[in-house]
């Protein structure tokens, strides 16, 4: 199964990547775990990322484009992935159906986590707290959903359109919230569209 997963920073989507990635036996490949390494090995595309992702802009698409296509022509992806922070815009969605076309294969679903600004401020001023993320703070949170509902909520309308979008409430314990999105993978797979899953 090949699946997006979409919504703010804060709405849970690392978390729920790798428990459904688990469950699928497909991998879970985040461009914030991709940009941490880099980071953390000094490689010129984490330095260039640390300004961006600091004062809470996306990295350039060029950038996020060709670190994904190579990830996704790794042979643990060959027989799916879950994607989660990627893609992130319009033109990065339209990229990554091109990548898919070279691989000769399509996107099954795209879930959008959904969840308000104020629980996000609050998820992730705990995040903050316990692991000392600079990139969470209060401000940068805001500015964040900003760009988010500026760049990457058009992403809802690409997918929509294209029939793949499955909307899930985000709010609650992780459990349920995962219950949430299997039901609407197992939706997926009878072809009925999902209203938001609560």
């Amino acid at each position: 199964m090949r699946i997006v997963l979409v919504g703010p920073p804060g709405a849970g989507k690392g978390t729920q990547a790798e428990i459904i990635s688990a469950q699928l036996a497909v991998p879970h490949i985040s461009t914030g775990d991709i940009f941490r390494a880099n980071l953390r090995q000094g490689t010129e595309l984490g330095k260039s990322a640390q300004s961006y992702m600091d004062a809470g802009d996306l990295v350039p698409d060029e950038v996020v484009i060709a670190m994904m296509r190579d990830r996704l022509a790794e042979p643990d992806a060959a027989t799916g992935f879950l994607l989660d922070g990627f893609p992130r815009s319009r033109p990065q969605a339209q990229a990554l159906d091109g990548l898919l076309t070279d691989l000769g294969t399509s996107l099954n679903a795209v879930l959008e986590l959904r969840v308000d600004t104020e629980e996000v401020v609050r998820r992730l001023a705990v995040r903050s707290a316990e692991s000392g993320r600079s990139d969470d703070t209060t401000e940068t949170v805001r500015r964040r959903q900003e760009v988010y509902a500026q760049q990457t909520a058009p992403l809802v309308t690409h997918y929509a359109d294209q029939g793949l979008l499955h909307a899930v409430d985000a709010v609650g314990e992780v459990d349920k919230v995962t219950e949430r999105i299997m039901r609407a993978l197992d939706a997926e797979g009878t072809g009925r569209s999902c209203a938001v899953l609560a």
